[in-house]
């Protein structure tokens, strides 16, 4: 999130005539299975995974072109993936081990629905 959140601060002070599109993410290319993995690996959960299909127009490749940030703002990510992972799952720890009893279920069943285009 410190990167991204520092992303978003340089673009908006960039020229005025520069209005995107922006990509801001890490270019280092890891698939949904080896992010799963880690976070398993990284919360000792006893999860396992499960494969269906992909979806048709689903996407094979997933890293975004930075070129733009790191020439017109600048930027660039510092955090890596593994300790970014590590901040996100500590964060949640501390949030978790001061909620209720139960709490981390209310607040999942209060989210609203997402919705996809095309799809209600």
């Amino acid at each position: 999130m410190d990167d991204l959140v520092e992303g978003i601060l340089r673009f908006m002070g960039t020229e005025d005539d520069f209005i995107g599109p922006l990509n801001l993410g890490n270019p280092v290319e890891i698939t949904v299975c080896e992010l799963a993995q880690r976070i398993i690996e990284l919360t000792g959960s006893r999860s396992r995974l499960v494969y269906h299909p992909l979806p048709h127009d689903d996407p094979t490749r997933r890293c975004p072109d930075i070129t733009l940030a790191k020439t017109r703002c600048g930027w660039r990510p510092k955090v890596n993936l593994n300790r970014g992972l590590r901040y996100t799952v500590e964060y949640f720890e501390r949030m978790l081990g001061q909620a209720a009893p139960g709490a981390a279920h209310d607040v999942i069943a209060r989210r609203p629905a997402l919705k996809t285009a095309g799809k209600s």
